[in-house]
């Protein structure tokens, strides 16, 4: 039997790269800074925008698209192993804050300076 080290040919991964992760939805692997992570808690999805809530996450692009794929395909109680569904409603309105036009002093509607 061959030792695994000798069938895979060796990578070098340059110092201080960026992780790659796969978003749930569309399933493209892009560096991890383009993606938006996602926790459950409490039986909800909640965008894990500073990357420091504890627990599993799943990786997504921030945008409405992604989005609908993931529902689609029921890909976050999966990318989680969470059983059952969870609640949406956060990450939904968070990816909505996010497609919403900007208004011509540069802000979102709705949000101050």
């Amino acid at each position: 039997m061959l030792a695994r080290s000798s069938v895979l040919p060796a990578v070098e991964v340059p110092s201080g790269s960026t992780p790659i992760r796969t978003c749930v939805g569309c399933r493209q692997r892009h560096p991890s800074r383009d993606l938006l992570r996602v926790v459950a808690v409490a039986g909800a999805l909640v965008p894990d925008v500073r990357l420091r809530n504890p627990g599993r996450g799943a990786w997504l692009h921030p945008t409405s698209d992604c989005l609908r794929l993931a529902q689609r395909r029921r890909a976050f109680p999966r990318a989680l192993r969470v059983n059952g569904e969870l609640d949406e409603s956060a990450l939904i309105g968070f990816i909505e804050s996010l497609d919403a036009p900007v208004g011509e002093d540069g802000q979102q509607p709705g949000l101050r300076k």
